[in-house]
């Protein structure tokens, strides 16, 4: 079997693409292909988003799978996928519905069934639950917000300087979908089969020191697979959710290159 040699990179809420840009460039001078595509409406610059963010408003999950999908089927061969957060979530999705040749998912948001929500967790994302006119909104964050759920292992500065270069408000009505999907009948937007047989390799990366979502927020998801296929999970002490941009994400980026080359389907 001929390795995969396209990485596609699935960026989560509260920023785009951009907070890519050093997998990026790493993955790049090995030899790799590699795309981040944006989601639908979000192709543009971080500071025309904070202007308008209609484009977020008008997100919806399968929107955004869909595109994934598109420009993942529009490929030679199934990719390598590597998600952070919701991209991570997305991750599984895309999967569980026969995309990619093995999967990466860094600090990943849960998928329908995890019902495990810390402390941290709800203190993380209270700016959008505060308030319910939020489900129809594009919700900005705050520095401190940014701070606490993002790079609360990061200095000050660093912090303030990500913040500045990344951040983004977030789709107010994906964020409390994916939590009323535990308590509404039927299959929801972020839904997998736990037991599908014919799911590619699947990899956890858990953040020790990550609030938004936390390690048990990891175990959980990784606990709820029952198929037979590989789903493995691990823990990195001291990482908070920004991992890919966190002092120490290269060997990070390696490590789960090499765990994805060896398992790829």
């Amino acid at each position: 079997m001929t390795a995969p040699d396209t990485i596609v990179l699935i960026h989560g809420f509260w920023v785009t693409p951009r907070s890519w840009e050093h997998w990026i460039a790493h993955y790049e001078s090995k030899g790799f292909r590699v795309l981040a595509p944006a989601y639908p409406g979000l192709e543009v610059e971080v500071e025309a988003l904070r202007a308008d963010p209609t484009p977020i408003a008008e997100l919806t999950v399968p929107r955004i799978i869909d595109h994934l999908s598109s420009v993942i089927d529009a490929l030679d061969a199934p990719p390598i996928l590597i998600g952070h957060s919701a991209g991570g979530a997305f991750t599984q999705i895309l999967l569980d519905r026969g995309r990619g040749a093995v999967g990466v998912a860094l600090n990943s948001a849960p998928t329908e069934g995890v019902r495990v929500v810390p402390f941290s967790q709800v203190k993380s994302t209270f700016a959008v639950f505060k308030n319910p006119a939020n489900r129809h909104r594009a919700v900005p964050i705050s520095f401190a917000q940014w701070n606490y759920a993002f790079t609360n292992t990061f200095t000050e500065d660093e912090s303030r300087a990500l913040y500045e270069r990344y951040a983004i408000p977030v789709n107010g009505g994906i964020v409390w979908g994916g939590v009323l999907a535990n308590f509404q009948p039927g299959h929801q937007d972020t839904w997998v089969d736990y037991h599908n047989d014919a799911r590619a390799p699947l990899l956890f990366v858990a953040g020790g020191e990550d609030h938004i979502m936390p390690p048990a927020v990891q175990r959980s998801n990784a606990g709820h697979y029952r198929s037979d296929t590989v789903t493995e999970i691990e823990e990195r002490p001291g990482f908070a959710h920004l991992l890919p941009a966190q002092p120490g994400w290269q060997e990070i980026a390696d490590h789960v290159l090499d765990w994805a080359l060896r398992h790829a389907r």
